[in-house]
């Protein structure tokens, strides 16, 4: 299915240019304004490795990267009808060629630095450029869409529809294949994009409306000035975006601080996180909720620093309970003086408590942070069924077993517990 969707685009493109250059660019001066125009978005984009938000655990490479200025640049140029009140000549395939063109002038410097977009960025703005043109140009030069719903609301709110439609079947590719690159399961992934529509994918919607309106009345000059706001949008996702990455590197870092003192294992805090958000990526939690998960997951055995003498191994599962509460609340007052969001510090102080008196997140940190002290970080086969076991058998009081099953399809599903050792 997913490779068929990036044959489909490459393809496309490769007609689309092919035609191009053969016939010739309709009217060149347009192609070239909304060709800077797109190449300007892109280039504005943020330079990034993987293109995650909160970090590489929380979201798929390149998904949420947001090219506000870009996409809408694209969308306005598919929807353009008139220019200055002149009839437009171009069709589907030039506004294919000039997108593609400009999107891979942008990401050149991106490119160059080993930072560019993933590919599968280019085959989602192929396709969703190519439905909303021929979806709309062949309509409008043929008059039957001004015969039916004239030049007033009625076309305002067909755009308006059009790019609802076209921003659903982005989200549907996004999550498609940022399925196929991950393995993440789907329906989690299309609900994150569906989630995103409803903030800058609606800035982009509107914006791109706006530019074919205002580009059909008033000539290209209205572009501009129609871009400014959403330029201005995607350079604060960029600092908003840095902080972020700043951010989750200084809690990294502090939850690194068990293992230096040697009261945890090497990577025990990276690999309990890495664990918490798949679980809570299966269980279809949003992008904050795995954000807060994330955090609280890396700082878990924060607490462990008060201690004079560590625990052993730095396990804190096999503890008796009150042992181990004590080491969670010391946690959630480090957690709270660190100034992280507050959830993470209840989260956090709360991981010793039965698992019905929890918050979901709780129970999620509780049980990766027992699986992984149970196999010791070994990840032999033997070892994580054995864990997988110890934790179905707490399940009365201790693990919620929702979780430790969604723990365990995980697992299966990366091949680490496919096989026992006889």
């Amino acid at each position: 299915m997913v490779w068929a969707v990036r044959a489909a685009a490459g393809l496309l493109t490769a007609f689309a240019l092919g035609h191009t250059l053969w016939n010739g660019l309709v009217e060149p001066g347009i192609a070239l304004v909304f060709g800077l125009l797109i190449t300007l978005g892109e280039l504005a984009r943020r330079d990034t490795r993987d293109g995650s938000g909160p970090g590489p655990a929380t979201a798929p490479a390149g998904d949420r990267q947001p090219a506000p200025l870009g996409s809408a640049g694209a969308l306005a140029y598919a929807l353009l009808g008139e220019n200055a009140g002149n009839p437009t000549r171009h069709g589907v395939l030039q506004v294919v060629a000039v997108v593609v063109a400009a999107a891979l002038v942008g990401i050149v410097p991106h490119i160059a630095r080993g930072r560019g977009p993933a590919l599968d960025h280019v085959v989602r703005r192929v396709l969703t450029v190519a439905f909303a043109a021929a979806c709309f140009q062949p309509l409008y030069n043929s008059g039957l869409l001004e015969d039916r719903v004239g030049q007033g609301p009625g076309l305002v709110l067909f755009l308006l529809c059009l790019l609802g439609l076209s921003a659903l079947c982005d989200a549907v590719l996004a999550a498609a294949l940022a399925g196929a690159r991950t393995g993440w399961p789907y329906g989690p992934l299309l609900r994150g994009e569906l989630r995103a529509l409803l903030g800058i994918g609606s800035a982009i919607c509107a914006t791109g409306v706006v530019m074919a309106l205002g580009a059909a009345v008033a000539g290209l000059w209205a572009l501009p000035v129609f871009s400014v706001p959403l330029l201005l949008t995607q350079l604060s996702f960029r600092r908003i975006s840095g902080i972020r990455t700043t951010y989750r590197q200084t809690i990294t870092s502090l939850a690194r601080a068990t293992e230096i003192a040697g009261y945890t294992q090497p990577g025990h805090a990276r690999r309990v996180a890495a664990l918490s958000c798949a679980v809570g990526r299966e269980l279809g939690m949003s992008e904050r909720e795995l954000t807060v998960l994330e955090y609280a997951a890396l700082m878990h055995d924060i607490g462990q620093l008060s201690l004079v003498d560590p625990v052993p191994a730095g396990a804190t599962a096999p503890l008796p309970a009150a042992e181990a509460r004590r080491i969670a609340e010391l946690g959630g007052e480090v957690a709270r003086q660190t100034g992280v969001p507050a959830e993470v510090a209840v989260v956090v102080e709360r991981q010793a408590e039965p698992y019905r008196e929890q918050p979901v997140a709780a129970r999620i940190v509780r049980v990766a942070n027992a699986y992984d002290d149970l196999v010791g970080g070994a990840r032999h086969p033997g070892g994580s069924l054995d864990a997988l076991e110890q934790l179905r058998l707490g399940t009365a009081r201790d693990y919620q077993p929702e979780v430790v099953e969604c723990l365990a399809r995980i697992l299966r599903r990366d091949g680490i517990t496919a096989v026992r050792p006889g």
